[in-house]
């Protein structure tokens, strides 16, 4: 059997650039839990992130049973069980491996760019299209333009921050907030797919081969809530979720005082009338939409107030609506309107963690996979300490920070080491992360960046 191993470190990032791998035999941890099934193709980070989690730093492929490790483009990539150049003795974040990750946040960044301003452009024309037609667009652009977010969501979930764009300007506020919530959602809904189908599947290996003969179902069942074509359809009903106020006077959308209540009647239609005449004027019939576009502002428990419409009982939504719900709620709190000022993003999370949790366990679950997701520190970002320090984020899983200014403010004249915030190595209450100051792009702090933080902006 023609078997070579690779670590696992060289998979996240083999896999992070667009590749993917297919190890040809079923790998256990210990304790002999199913981590992965020999001919499924991981595309995704996110469960190798949990296989080292596990302790399994070492993965065998099976090169002649479809085994083999390929780049973004297909090639199949030659590996060799040597010694990873990333375990360095300096450590993951060495000199040369910090520079490293930082080039690699930098072209994410600049990825991510052209990402959104194709993803605008799409939406922009939708729009312009449903105004002059009364409702039709041309859906073909639309699905790949979700593809392609969908795709680079998946190497890494981090990767919506760079998608997600602060909203200065209010007039560009729909355009915005299609393809934020369709990136915020989608990864949330990422995350709730592999963590969920992660909980099933062990608790499936526990379960003894026989029993699961006496009941029907095949030994080698692996769960899994959302397909990959599921997954499309939801992130493109994320991103035309909102599309029936294309249909609502302007006026009305943008009006800076209160709104009378036939004003916020005929708002409310935007989802369950109008957003659904929408899609079948484009013979888009797929429930996946039909229930995101009317009853993403519908009821997540019982006693919910000023939701609309109210025909479903909140246990009948099913999970992806109720994440378009946050995605939505998220980013209409923390994007500028033309009647309100953006709000802190920390404080939003608390704010809509504090309100949802505790109604039901799936919607609790996906609280969590929302607070994994937007509640995390996105890689390039910028925060303060609560000494004063301003930090550059490395890496959100931690997360590892490079302190680059003193209490004071003043830029350090040396390099700094990256400290993990998650390893129990700063015991200074002072050096903990100050989250009552909202976090910086690194183009609001590029004055105060030292040289080599600057390259992973421009």
């Amino acid at each position: 059997m023609e078997t070579d191993t690779i670590t696992i470190d060289k998979l996240i990032d083999i896999v992070s650039r667009g590749g993917y791998v297919r190890t040809g035999v079923d790998v256990f941890n210990k304790k002999g839990v199913l981590l992965i099934e020999k001919n499924i193709s991981i595309r995704s980070i996110n469960p190798l992130l949990v296989i080292k989690k596990y302790g399994v730093y070492d993965i065998p492929i099976n090169l002649s049973n479809s085994g083999g490790v390929w780049d973004e483009s297909g090639k199949p990539i030659s590996f060799t069980t040597e010694k990873n150049e990333d375990s360095s003795i300096d450590g993951p974040f060495g000199s040369e491996n910090l520079e490293k990750k930082i080039k690699e946040i930098n072209a994410q960044k600049k990825e991510a760019a052209e990402k959104y301003i194709r993803a605008k452009k799409s939406i922009v024309k939708v729009i312009s299209d449903i105004k002059k037609s009364g409702g039709e667009f041309e859906v073909a652009p639309v699905e790949e333009t979700v593809t392609d977010i969908l795709n680079f969501i998946a190497q890494n979930n981090s990767a919506f921050f760079y998608l997600s764009k602060e909203i200065f300007s209010y007039d560009d506020y729909l355009y915005n907030h299609s393809v934020n919530t369709c990136t915020i959602g989608t990864a949330i809904l990422i995350q709730f797919n592999e963590k969920f189908g992660e909980i099933i599947n062990n608790y499936l290996s526990t379960i003894s081969v026989e029993a699961l003969d006496a009941q029907g179902a095949p030994a080698s069942m692996s769960f899994i809530y959302y397909l990959p074509e599921e997954l499309h359809d939801i992130a493109l009903g994320y991103f035309l979720h909102d599309l029936g106020k294309v249909l609502i006077p302007a006026e009305i959308l943008n009006k800076k005082g209160n709104r009378t209540q036939s004003e916020f009647e005929l708002i409310k239609k935007h989802s369950f009338e109008k957003g659904i005449q929408i899609l079948e004027k484009n013979n888009l019939k797929n429930p996946f939409l039909s229930n995101t576009v009317g009853y993403h502002h519908s009821r997540l428990f019982q006693d919910e107030k000023g939701c609309y419409p109210n025909d479903k009982h909140p246990i009948e939504l099913p999970p992806y609506v109720k994440i378009c719900k946050l995605a939505d709620i998220y980013d209409a709190m923390t994007s500028k309107r033309c009647y309100k000022e953006a709000q802190n993003p920390v404080g939003v999370v608390t704010e809509i963690f504090r309100k949802y949790a505790n109604k039901d366990r799936i919607l609790q679950f996906i609280l969590r996979s929302f607070i994994k997701i937007v509640g995390i520190y996105p890689p390039g970002s910028v925060l303060y300490l609560k000494n004063g320090q301003m930090a550059y984020v490395l890496d959100s899983q931690g997360p590892i920070l490079i302190p680059f200014t003193d209490p004071a403010g003043s830029v350090l004249k040396s390099k700094s080491d990256p400290i993990d915030m998650n390893e129990g190595l700063v015991n200074d209450v002072e050096m903990g992360i100050d989250r009552r100051r909202p976090l910086k792009s690194p183009v609001e702090a590029y004055d105060f960046l030292p040289s080599y933080l600057k390259s992973a902006v421009q």
